[in-house]
């Protein structure tokens, strides 16, 4: 693991943004089941990353649903020393397809591979944003009438 986040790190962008809420004093960021919405955390990538691929595992639980499928993407934006932050610079988002817990507030783990050029080639020891959404808007994305309730994020190199 090169680094975890719990809710309370989003730093939400300015429209369609997930909400904080709780679940038995569990902080969650609730992304709405028919409008793609967005959390967004910020680091440095930790020195010993060798420069392999990641994956990132989003940690989430349905407020009510208990099937059909939800759709996470991720993708990186690398802070170095030539960007404008005054503008989004996020690279490709990788996506994948997690069936909802058979069981109400049973967590599920959905893990979205990144190759280095997927992260934007972003190094060790540099500053990088990471872009969650849930991509609601998509067929594929079944568990209609219930929130996605993030609890965590992993970041791991592979």
């Amino acid at each position: 693991t090169l680094l975890t986040f719990t809710v309370l790190a989003n730093q939400p962008p300015a429209s369609n943004y997930a909400t904080l809420d709780t679940r038995n004093s569990h902080p969650v960021l609730d992304f709405d089941p028919s409008t793609d919405e967005t959390a967004v955390f910020g680091d440095v990538l930790p020195r010993h990353y060798a420069g392999n691929g990641i994956t990132v595992t989003v940690v989430w639980m349905a407020t009510t649903g208990t099937t059909g499928n939800v759709i996470w993407q991720g993708s990186f934006e690398r802070d170095d020393t030539g960007l404008d932050l005054d503008a989004d610079s996020f690279a490709t988002a990788q996506s994948v397809t997690t069936a909802a817990p058979g069981t109400n507030g049973a967590p599920a783990y959905s893990a979205i591979a990144f190759t280095n050029a997927q992260i934007d080639s972003l190094a060790a020891g540099e500053a990088f944003r990471l872009k969650i959404t849930r991509n609601a808007s998509s067929g594929s994305d079944t568990m209609t009438g219930s929130d996605a309730e993030l609890l965590r994020v992993e970041i791991k190199e592979t």
